[in-house]
């Protein structure tokens, strides 16, 4: 017998741009996946693969900011899967959207086969083992790694790319080592950028983007600081957050 499903609040993204349905209890969707929306160049190309799109928070911004992208999202948990249809529905995007249920360990018959342009991720941040997991399916998927760990997710998404498709990935930025030696040998192209929780800060997340079978050097970029000295959020970080900016990677 399948799990009720959760019960769910209708919330907005982009200044009221995206409706996204989201379970009242586990995890729900902050800034993370707005900004790595915000990341992804439209001129990588038109097939995006989102590796545990969750309700779909992400992959919805990022259709509203470029209408000639296509977005198919693999999600292991069915609950999340029929949020991010039933989402795409409510914002009118069910067209250029699909959710295909299926854990990246062992892709599901929809995927095998499949190459895309470009492929996403918002990874768990916490390692299982240094990490209190939470209690709450929803929250410990999204929150620490299980079966599938950072070298799981990179694996994937190498899997998923044609020659010279690229990679859009969130995560902390004290697992960056960690993330580069993953890329080393078959991606280049390479782009971090920090995100500064304010001016004169230690940046807790960095913005990444690598590019499959090229070799071209690393490059830092000058990130953006996400608040201001009062503690709201820094204008340039308004664009992207409340108006729907894209956020270039430079």
């Amino acid at each position: 017998m399948s799990a009720a499903p959760p019960e769910t609040s209708e919330d907005s993204l982009l200044g009221g741009r995206v409706r996204l349905l989201q379970p009242l209890l586990g995890y729900r969707a902050a800034i993370d996946p707005v900004l790595l929306a915000a990341a992804v160049d439209p001129a990588g190309g038109r097939e995006v693969l989102e590796l545990g799109c969750g309700s779909g928070a992400a992959s919805l911004c990022l259709l509203r900011r470029c209408p000639e992208l296509r977005v198919t999202g693999l999600e292991i948990d069915p609950q999340s899967a029929a949020l991010a249809r039933r989402s795409a529905a409510l914002n009118g995007l069910e067209d250029r959207f699909r959710a295909v249920e299926g854990d990246l360990l062992a892709p599901p018959p929809e995927l095998v086969g499949l190459a895309f342009d470009q492929a996403i991720c918002n990874p768990p941040y916490n390692r299982a083992a240094s990490a209190t997991v939470s209690q709450k399916p929803g929250l410990a998927r999204a929150h620490s790694e299980s079966a599938a760990v950072l070298d799981d997710w990179i694996a994937a998404a190498r899997r998923a790319l044609k020659p010279k498709g690229r990679l859009t990935l969130i995560h902390r930025a004290d697992r960056l080592g960690e993330i580069l030696s993953l890329l080393r040998g078959w991606a280049g192209e390479i782009v971090v950028f920090p995100l500064w929780p304010g001016a004169g800060r230690p940046a807790k997340r960095v913005l990444l983007r690598a590019r499959a079978g090229v070799a071209t050097p690393m490059k830092l970029a000058a990130g953006l600081a996400l608040h201001d000295a009062d503690g709201g959020f820094s204008p340039q970080a308004e664009t992207v957050l409340r108006q729907g900016a894209a956020l270039p990677l430079e």
